[in-house]
């Protein structure tokens, strides 16, 4: 293997994996950038990105800077003179000029197979969209929105019933292996990239809270799959007696495999009662069965649990 010095670019967990199998690979990891810490959890206390929990744990040089504009900003990086920088996740726009300082470019390990996908939630949108396959690409990043050159591709099926929380985990770990595979070809001199194809992109639009409130007149398999792509957060949620009711688990059935037919005056939202360990919920088309939900400031609990808190069949979700 040839080491290469590599700066790191990344903020969230799932970019831990990718810097993790940087230095399991004997690259040298100049230095680290990441975000700022951030207010989090209940208290509102600053927090440190769980790519700078890394960093510091390995005793990396680290950078939190708040943009990539001024010469102050950029005196870390461009000291710590790398061969290629690594981006995952980071969170900030490069620069065109922070694209050329490295002399092997920009590399970025993205959450979806090119040009699908392009964004900031690549795993969620694929599970709303209900996608059979998905997988990671390593890119050389240009100046547009994940539009560079691709350099590696691998995919995966998507398995019916996965969380965003299960696919970020195993698609970070999926990417940390490609881009080490891909850093070895770009420092021998072996890579090869391609052009994204022309046709075929979509956009990943950063998941807003709005979208987890659950609409009962939608078609049950829509409703789970946001229900899926929402775990572990925002958390796709409802109202029960006018206060939210947290939806963390559930599955799409057609009337005909619940068991049920529709009555006149059957209304989405509604709730036909407990079948077996999970809860049935009359949606526009199908039922959803609903199998573990949250109430503010409560644990998490099983739909028979559920039940015994006060909910029965005829009432209304929503």
């Amino acid at each position: 293997m040839t080491a290469l010095r590599v700066a790191f670019a990344g903020t969230p967990e799932f970019a831990v994996p990718s810097l993790e199998s940087l230095l399991a690979a004997g690259h040298a990891v100049v230095g680290v950038l990441t975000q700022p810490d951030r207010p989090s959890g209940r208290g509102r206390h600053l927090t440190a990105s769980p790519v700078k929990q890394a960093a510091i744990a390995h005793g990396l040089a680290l950078s939190q800077p708040q943009r990539l504009a001024s010469a102050a900003e950029l005196s870390d990086l461009e000291g710590w003179r790398p061969d290629v920088l690594v981006v995952v996740a980071y969170g900030l726009i490069l620069p065109a000029h922070v694209l050329e300082l490295p002399r092997l470019g920009c590399v970025n390990v993205h959450a979806s197979l090119l040009p699908r996908w392009r964004g900031a939630a690549p795993i969620q949108r694929a599970i709303l969209a209900g996608d059979a396959t998905t997988g990671v690409t390593i890119m050389q990043m240009d100046a547009g929105l994940d539009t560079g050159p691709i350099l590696l591709e691998h995919s995966i099926p998507l398995a019916p019933g996965v969380t965003a929380g299960e696919l970020t985990r195993e698609l970070a770990g999926l990417g940390a292996a490609a881009l080490v595979e891909a850093l070895e070809a770009l420092a021998c001199g072996r890579a090869r990239s391609r052009p994204q194809p022309a046709q075929g992109a979509t956009y990943a639009a950063k998941i807003r809270k709005a979208e987890a409130l659950i609409d009962w007149s939608q078609d049950a398999e829509q409703i789970a799959r946001q229900i899926r792509a929402f775990n572990p957060s925002p958390v796709a949620e409802t109202r029960w007696h006018g206060e939210p009711l947290k939806v963390l688990a559930a599955a799409a059935l057609t009337d005909a495999a619940a068991g049920v037919s529709r009555a006149a005056g059957t209304v989405p939202g509604q709730v036909l009662g407990v079948r077996g360990e999970a809860l049935g919920v009359w949606c526009g088309r199908g039922v959803l069965s609903v199998a573990e939900v949250q109430r503010p400031g409560r644990r998490p609990i099983g739909a028979r649990d559920f039940v015994n808190a006060g909910v029965g069949a005829g009432a209304q979700l929503g």
